[in-house]
Order: C-alpha cells, then structure tokens, then sequence
C-alpha cells in the first residue's frame, strides 16, 4: 500500500543534517580522554567520577557519556549502590585509546582539528575548484606540502594520521598480492613508515627503502622508526624533483589521490624509468565503482581531496590508464573489502 507524501518521514535526510552531531561527539569523547581514562580505571565509573578526573562539568560530561552510549562507544550497568556506571565497548578500547596497537585516536584527531575546519569551506572549494587550505589556515597552498605540513606539530599529527590508518588497513592492501619475488622495495612518500613495517613483516627477505621529504624522515626517525627496524632503509628527496632508487617495486599509497593526471603521469613516467625490467609499481587507493554509484566513503574522499589537495579518488580503470600511459601493463586490481584496495602493474 503507497505511502501518502504527508505521511513520508525524512529519515535519511535527518540522519545526514545531523550527522556532524555524531562525529563531533566522538572527536570530543577523545580529545576529553573518555575511552582513555576508562581503560586505564580497569573498572565501571559513574558521570560525576569521570568529570572529577576529566576536569569536565558532570553534567556535561553526563550528556556526552550517554550520547556515546547512543552511538554503541560505550555501554552502561549498575553498581552495588544502584548508580549508573560506564564502560568501554570491545570496539572503542581497540580503536579509540591511545594505546591500543590497532588504535584511529590519531587519526580523528586530525580529523576534528584539520580535515574539519576545510570542509566548513566545501561550498568555496566546489565554487572555485580548488583546494581551501588558504581560507581555513591562512597559509598560502601553492606547494601543497608546505601547507600539509605547516609545522612539525602538524606534520607529526598528519603521519600519525597514516600511521593509524595502516595500522589497521596496511597488512591487507601488502598482502594483496604475493610480493616475495621483489627483493627491494622503495615505499615512495612512506610517511611514517607503517606500511614498510607491513612489508618487512610478511616478507623478511625484503629490504625496504622509505623514500620522502628530509623533513618527514627526521620525524619518522624521531617518533616512528630508528635505523634499527630490520630491513628498513631511509631516502631523502623529493619525489618529483629527485633522482629515485633503483628498486624491484615501488609503492604508492594515498600518494597519486593528491594530484592531477598530469602529475600521476609526470610520476608515474618517473618509477617506470627507475624500476627494474621485470619490476613494478603498486598502487594503494580507496576505489570509486566503475558506474561511479559508490562505496560512500570513496564519494565523500573524493569531495575531501578537492578541500585539501589538487587530486581526487578514482575508478580502477583510471588508474590503469595512467599506469598504462607511463607504459606499465599487466595490471592487477584486488579489492580488500576494507577502504583501501591494491593495483598491482608489471614494467
């Protein structure tokens, strides 16, 4: 039986208006330590103990506590005194304390304190086509990099941002494909180095070489990896200026997402040279389906990368025609099943 148009409730469409309500309720559930703290307690606490440690007001902690009971982060009981008591959900201690190994803090972080303040210009960025780094920092973005990386503080918490995303996605996207055949990999912008890890991980026979800025590799000898890591190396330069090491394989991830064709080719034209006769390139990238219907979290990366980057996310088919046009064949795409997906192409 049809439903009358005076009786259709928006659902969806609430649940969209609101739904910035929902992400800044965990940005601040975390920047406050919630998860932390009940963690570290090793048991239930009520409202008024947790604002007592947090320094927060107990009523206001109260709200955000229930809120996050709403939002399946925590769950509650009753104590011997018949007051109500908190507790992490299995889900938030593994992803949302600090120090849990598999753990996103990181990356809402930079997520509430960056990402977020370039979408509040989302409208001037699809207006003007171009990213809004200026408006939201005052920092002038004609090298990309220099605005990403602003200051080290801000560099540390963007490879931080990597770090916890590989953390939970990198062995999947490595594992993709059988890369023992590979003797040297060179992890081109590797950032903090999780992927490398990964790498090492699964094929200890493998010596990986993380390729990026000399800034970035003093951060990541600094806060994320010492030349002690087994089969790790370091490379200074620049991807785009720079002359690249010779290796078997090179690897790209979220590397070709923050730029234009050109510049993909420009680099891809630059690893093909590089790479060895029989070598290869693989390239890790959330994937938009083929009819452009999806996945939504592709959808909404790719308005992402319009606000913060001069790139965008693609279908598995545009990026075989790039890795075509530098002259790479025999491409290989495997899906994950998670955010990000694996493309493997032979020189």
């Amino acid at each position: 039986m049809a439903v009358a148009k005076e009786d259709i409730y928006p659902k969806k469409i609430l649940e969209y208006m609101e739904g910035y309500m929902v992400s800044k309720t965990l940005f601040v559930a975390c920047e406050l330590g919630v998860f932390d703290h009940l963690h570290a307690s090793e048991c239930p606490r009520t409202a008024e103990e947790i604002a007592q440690k947090l320094g927060t007001n107990k009523d206001g902690t109260e709200r955000l506590l229930l809120a996050c009971v709403g939002l399946e982060l925590l769950i509650t009981q009753s104590n011997e005194k018949g007051q109500v008591v908190y507790s992490n959900t299995e889900m938030s201690t593994m992803f949302l304390t600090k120090s849990s190994p598999r753990s996103l803090y990181h990356s809402i972080e930079y997520n509430s304190n960056t990402i977020y303040l370039c979408w509040c210009y989302l409208t001037d960025a699809i207006r003007e086509g171009k990213n809004q780094y200026e408006k939201a920092f005052g920092i002038s973005s004609k090298d990309l990099f220099k605005a990403l990386y602003r200051s080290e503080e801000e560099m540390v918490k963007f490879m931080q941002l990597m770090n916890s995303i590989w953390n939970v996605c990198g062995r999947d996207v490595i594992s993709a494909f059988n890369l023992s055949q590979f003797r040297s990999i060179c992890d081109l912008g590797g950032c903090s180095g999780a992927l490398a890890k990964h790498c090492v991980s699964i094929y200890p026979t493998c010596k990986v070489t993380i390729f990026d800025l000399p800034k970035v590799i003093k951060v990541c000898r600094d806060h994320f990896l010492s030349e002690e890591n087994e089969g790790i190396l370091f490379h200074e330069g620049d991807f785009f200026k720079d002359e690249l090491p010779e290796a078997d394989l090179y690897i790209l991830a979220r590397i070709l997402h923050d730029w234009t064709d050109d510049r993909c080719i420009e680099l891809l034209n630059k690893v093909y040279q590089a790479c060895r006769p029989g070598g290869g390139v693989l390239v890790i990238e959330s994937l938009l389906y083929e009819d452009n219907s999806g996945p939504l979290s592709t959808q909404l990366y790719t308005l992402n990368m319009l606000v913060q980057t001069e790139g965008q996310e693609r279908k598995a088919s545009e990026y075989t025609h790039l890795l075509n046009t530098a002259g790479f064949r025999d491409t290989h795409v495997h899906i994950t099943g998670k955010l990000y997906h694996s493309i493997l192409a032979r020189k």
